[in-house]
Formats: C-alpha cells, structure tokens, sequence
C-alpha cells in the first residue's frame, strides 16, 4: 500500500501536458495548457519559477531536446479533437529569466502526440496526427497517421519558413491517439502507439540507413497502452486504457509470442486518459486516471497473485501525470485538467 500526502501546487485553467527539464544545472518540470493559456516551469521541490508563455497553448506533448540547456518541443494549437487543424510542433528556447523564444519545427495538422526515440548515437522524431483531416465536429471518416524524420543535432536553422521534413510512416490509423516512450536499453528507445486498429511498437533504425520496424502487439482498440512488466515475472505485460477516451483498464500478458488479455479491471471508469508505468517506492507500478465520474487517480500493483487497485485520489480528472524521484522522495505530478489543479503527491510505502 502506498501512502499519500498531497500539495496543491497552484491552478492552471485546462492544465494538461507535463514534462521534466533539466535547464541551468537542474531538473524542472514543465506544465502546460491545452486551450489558450500559459506555461510554467516549477522547480522539483513545486515552486514555480518561471512563465514560459502565456499562449498560445494547445499543448498535448513536450520533450526536451537531447544534450541541451533547457530546449524543448512541444505541441502548439491542438485544442481538441475537432480543433486542431492549425497544430504544429515548435523548439522551445530559454534566453533568460520568462523569456522563451518559440519558433516551427514544422506544421503538422492534427498532430497529438510526439516523442524522440534514441538509436545509438541518433535520435529520431516520431510524431502522431490523431486524425488526417475533417469537415465538421466529431468527423472520424479521416484515420491519423505516424510521420518521422531524423533530428538534426542543430535546430537553429528552422522556422515558418524553414520546416524540418517528415515521411509518413504508418496511416490508416483510426482515433491515433497514444504515445508512450519505451525504454529498450540503455541507447534504444521505442514507441508504444495505440489507436482504434490497435496497440503497435514502432523502433527506429538500428543501423544508418535502416529501415523502422514496426510491431503488432494486439488488435484490440485502445486509447492509451504501455510495456512493463508489472507482475514480476520477468516478460513485459501490455497495458491499455480503452477504447479511445474509454472506461476499460486491460492488462495482457504475453503468451506464445503473442499478448492475450489476463485482467480487466471491474469498474467502468467514464474517460480514462492520464496514464504513467514505472518503479514507484521500488516497485512496478501503473498509475491511470480518468476525467468524468469519480474522477479517479490508480495505481495499479501485482501482489499476492493477482492485480490490485489502490485509489491514490478522487475528484479531481487528471489529464496525464508525472512521476519522478527527488532527494529520495517518489514525486507524482498531475494536471487535473477538470478541476484546473497542479498537484503533487508525495508516495511513501
């Protein structure tokens, strides 16, 4: 069981994505809006420190760019599902103390979720539309796509004007809208990318020049997935939120080869989103949480021969969370996006 305290760390109208940082010698984190609303950067300890913007917003996805002081990407303008024809990924810049330069990296309408994936000594930018195109609210007859493009180790060369040119992948990808970043080994990452269709792992190019391969890991719609292994038996278990802004925690477990369904949680839980996977107070842990309802915050572990549950918060709708270990403290980060809450949850055994 793990205990909680918890600290509201200030308010952000519609607060949604997070992201550490590590900038002039420390790690921060990031929290963003997803409508038209700042950006802020707090100190580890929950201080705020600084103003990155004040819009436009939009903000889905941020990660920091590798080897740098404080440069990061984000998603700018994707205000929902059936507001974000205008998105874009942006190279985020510190100049000084609330003084952040933003310019284009490239426009990629649609775009939800991104990440950078590491094959040796390069990185990669995978980058994934939620859908390719609409003519009215709530129009799903356009799939999403996956687009990716090798990250040039300089970014200060482009802009409006001087975009960073992306080959599309993967298409047919109805409602695309999970990312989660998976750590291979200590130079390869991989990404777990969900949709209607399915729940696939994409792995850059081993070698100069290769080619992507990309994995089935199961059929089943999700909205949301990620690999771990969260029973302890030594093979990564597969697991999804679903379907898209679904009610359904599964876990499957892999067997043959192939991932079979092994557990479903027994509630429904109305717009699940938030979702996180790692050791936490040194044990496998997954954390969701959903935004209507109870609104609840879980960590799910694997004890005594089966999964269990454990309510961390309620009432709150966090929209994705942020785990990281401080002085020796397990730290949860969440943007409860429904009540407008920057939280930390301080997790002890």
């Amino acid at each position: 069981m793990l205990h909680v305290k918890k600290k509201v760390l200030g308010s952000l109208e519609k607060c949604y994505s997070l992201a550490t940082l590590q900038y002039q010698g420390k790690e921060h984190f990031l929290c963003a809006a997803e409508k038209v609303n700042p950006c802020y950067l707090f100190s580890l300890d929950g201080e705020k420190e600084e103003t990155v913007w004040e819009g436009p917003g939009g903000v889905m996805t941020m990660v920091q760019v590798p080897g740098t002081d404080g440069q990061f990407l984000a998603t700018r303008k994707f205000y929902s599902p059936n507001d974000s024809k205008e998105a874009s990924i942006v190279i985020v810049t510190p100049h000084g103390k609330d003084d952040w330069e933003v310019r284009t990296l490239c426009d990629l309408p649609f775009v939800h979720r991104f990440g950078l994936l590491q094959a040796g000594d390069k990185w990669y930018l995978i980058a994934c539309a939620l859908k390719s195109d609409h003519e009215y609210r709530d129009d799903w007859r356009f799939p999403g796509k996956v687009f990716v493009a090798e990250l040039p180790q300089d970014l200060s060369g482009f802009d409006d004007d001087h975009q960073l040119e992306l080959t599309m992948l993967k298409d047919g990808m109805l409602k695309n809208h999970g990312y989660y970043l998976h750590q291979d080994d200590e130079a390869h990452t991989s990404a777990v990318v969900s949709c209607d269709g399915g729940v696939y792992q994409f792995i850059p190019p081993q070698t100069a020049g290769g080619s992507w391969d990309i994995r089935t890991l199961t059929t089943d719609a999700a909205s949301d997935g990620l690999l771990m292994d969260l029973n302890g038996d030594g093979e990564e278990e597969l697991l999804t939120i679903a379907p898209f802004h679904g009610d359904t925690v599964n876990i499957y477990e892999k067997k043959n080869g192939k991932y079979e369904l092994a557990y479903t949680y027994p509630e429904k839980l109305e717009f699940l989103h938030a979702i996180f996977g790692g050791e936490v107070c040194g044990q496998p842990t997954w954390i969701i949480g959903n935004r209507k309802g109870d609104r609840l915050l879980l960590a799910f572990t694997y004890e005594n021969g089966a999964y269990t549950a454990q309510e961390l918060d309620r009432g709150r709708g966090a929209a994705n969370v942020l785990h990281y270990v401080h002085e020796g403290r397990d730290i949860l980060i969440a943007a409860n996006r429904e009540t407008d809450e920057i939280a930390m949850y301080e997790l002890t055994k």
